[in-house]
């Protein structure tokens, strides 16, 4: 647990500077007043993530990557001292005049990095994410690395990130200490629904912050793993939230900027640019780019071209390591979909090693472990699949499928004049529910996906219940009456707020949203109290637990020892290389940094 904090404190640090200095940059150009701490903290990840990706291309991620991102930050420090002493003395001062929430975050830092330090390794981190990072720690990026095991070339920016702060060159271990810190993050975030539950007053995004909540509970055994998988997760509800708070009326719900204006595009175009940062965590997670259209539509209508060429220059260099490293990888722009053949290589994985692979994540989602089933239509596998899930599962996937319902006619009832015409927020909940459909169409693992369930009905019926409470609807201006304050006429309509205090139905409405959030909250907090108390071993204060091995047998290929699992399929870290069966592939070199073909070209 000590070297996870030393770890985090170093993550902290790096981060803050870069996303510092890129704020600083971007802002000189659109002017605009970064208003969480945390903003500084998202844009470093992503970029650091991003220098690693490219850093990759070259060598391994190792102790010169960290050395030139040491000495990037110490130039920004530098450059940037007198402002950064201002932002760091205002951060201070907000948690020692806010002591009840700078408590809370201490408390929330040491408890996360005691879940970092130990915890249940995910399954597919013995089998390959271990040996993914311990590829980019010692060699970076090799050609045709999937023909050796077609998971390498499932490539996410996260196991780049995870190489960057492993450690492994110092020699004691790999530690893999990142994807906690995002939980820690977005638990922070989370905790900022208290101040709307003491003013009494839930907003669209306090819902979306229960279920980070809910979602931070399950993972808090797990997030030791660098699994993908987490890293979308997190990063999507970070996203969601805060573009949220933005249609709500700012990062401190009272006034926003007008999106019109350059302050006001400025964070919903910094949030699409992590939206394309998370397809490169995990390519499932693209329809994420549909909240593009709302700062697009801004952007063309006021004609401000060299707005739009920067943030479109700021999704190209976020997207492109990201896409290069699939071609040297698997020698395919978008591994495992062949749909895209654009590159003629030896190293390629062969089409049909690809397209059986990507039937094998579908089948595998929808319960299935045999291939042959991939042709089964969804009105057979889908009530199969449903009755196999958990009870709890069962009931969050029940209430997704009826927010897209919902959806609909609340859509409908925007069209017909009835409810406030709320695009902003329409999108957001037609972005969550095409990622919640397009999830369940193709591969419904839970994990692979519980983001779009958990969010689809927060968005919708969390926008409903502020829709109710707000008492925000359009009538007829004739038919408003006396008891609503009337602030525009257009159209024929008047947008009126009914008051609350006139209105016991929205009363009730109110007090029990509130009254269910807190006991889903107590509920959660006990659970994973429980959850420690009885998982409790006393051990891993000083470092983490360290990646799970297997027994191996080791094999030639070109003279180079290879190794294989001697039960099952996984071989954890130490084992190096190694793949699940004994692999028929060649060096494209002399040398395993060459590169790799594979004997079968045939499909």
């Amino acid at each position: 647990m000590l070297v996870v904090t030393g770890i985090w404190i170093y993550l902290f640090l790096t981060t803050f500077l870069i996303g510092y200095g890129i704020l600083q940059g971007l802002t000189s150009l659109v002017p605009y007043q970064v208003r969480h701490a945390d903003t500084y903290l998202f844009c470093g990840l992503a970029a650091v993530t991003v220098y690693a990706q490219f850093f990759s291309l070259f060598g391994s991620v190792g102790p010169a990557a960290n050395l030139l991102l040491v000495a990037v930050c110490i130039g920004i420090l530098w450059g940037n001292r007198q402002k950064l002493y201002g932002v760091l003395s205002e951060m201070c001062r907000g948690i020692w005049e806010k002591k009840c929430k700078g408590f809370l975050l201490l408390v929330l830092f040491f408890l996360f990095a005691y879940g970092t330090s130990r915890g249940i390794l995910h399954y597919d981190t013995g089998l390959y994410h271990a040996q993914s990072i311990r590829w980019l720690e010692e060699y970076g990026v090799v050609k045709g690395l999937g023909n050796l095991h077609c998971r390498l070339a499932y490539n996410s920016s996260s196991f780049a990130l995870s190489a960057l702060y492993s450690m492994a060159a110092l020699g004691e271990q790999s530690y893999h200490c990142a994807a906690g810190w995002l939980a820690f993050l977005l638990a922070k975030i989370c905790s900022e629904i208290a101040g709307p539950l003491r003013r009494g007053r839930l907003r669209t995004s306090d819902f979306a912050r229960v279920m980070g909540v809910y979602y931070l509970v399950i993972i808090f055994d797990e997030m030791i793993s660098p699994a993908s998988d987490y890293f979308m997760v997190l990063l999507a509800f970070y996203i969601v939230i805060r573009w949220l708070e933005l249609i709500e009326g700012g990062s401190d719900c009272t006034q926003a900027p007008r999106i019109d204006s350059a302050e006001g595009i400025f964070p919903y175009a910094m949030l699409c640019v992590m939206g394309v940062f998370l397809m490169t965590v995990k390519l499932s997670a693209a329809l994420i780019l549909l909240l593009t259209i709302y700062p697009a539509c801004y952007l063309l209508k006021g004609r401000r071209w060299k707005e739009t060429g920067l943030y479109l220059l700021l999704g190209i260099v976020t997207a492109f390591p990201f896409f290069a490293r699939n071609i040297i990888l698997s020698g395919w722009l978008v591994y495992p979909f062949t749909q895209l053949d654009l590159f003629d290589v030896k190293w390629k994985i062969p089409k049909g090693v690809a397209d059986y692979d990507a039937k094998e994540i579908q089948v595998w989602g929808r319960g299935y472990s045999d291939v042959t089933r991939y042709e089964i239509p969804i009105e057979e596998w889908l009530p199969d699949w449903f009755r196999s899930l958990p009870g709890s599962d069962r009931v969050l996937v029940a209430m997704a499928a009826a927010a897209v319902i919902v959806l609909f006619v609340y859509a409908a009832g925007m069209f017909s004049g009835f409810w406030s015409r709320r695009w902003e927020l329409i999108l957001v909940q037609v972005t969550m529910a095409a990622s919640f459909l397009f999830w369940l169409g193709t591969s419904p693992l839970i994990r692979y996906g519980c983001v779009y369930v958990y969010l689809t009905s927060a968005v919708v019926f969390g926008g409903i219940y502020d829709g109710i409470v707000s008492g925000e609807k359009k009538m007829w201006s004739g038919r408003a009456g006396g008891e609503a304050n009337r602030t525009r006429q257009k159209n024929g309509y008047t947008k009126v707020r009914m008051p609350l205090s006139g209105n016991g139905m929205r009363e009730a409405v109110r007090l029990a949203g509130i009254a269910a959030v807190i006991l889903l909250l107590a509920y959660k907090c006990l659970a994973l109290g429980r959850e420690i108390a009885l998982s409790y071993e006393n051990a891993y204060w000083l470092v983490q637990k360290d990646y799970e091995n297997y027994e191996t047998d080791s094999y030639l290929i070109e003279g180079v020892e290879f190794y294989c699992p001697v039960y099952g399929d996984q071989t954890g870290y130490d084992a190096f290389p190694s793949a699940p069966v004994r692999a028929e592939i060649g060096f494209l070199g002399t040398d395993m940094k060459d590169g790799f073909f594979p004997y079968r070209i045939e499909d």
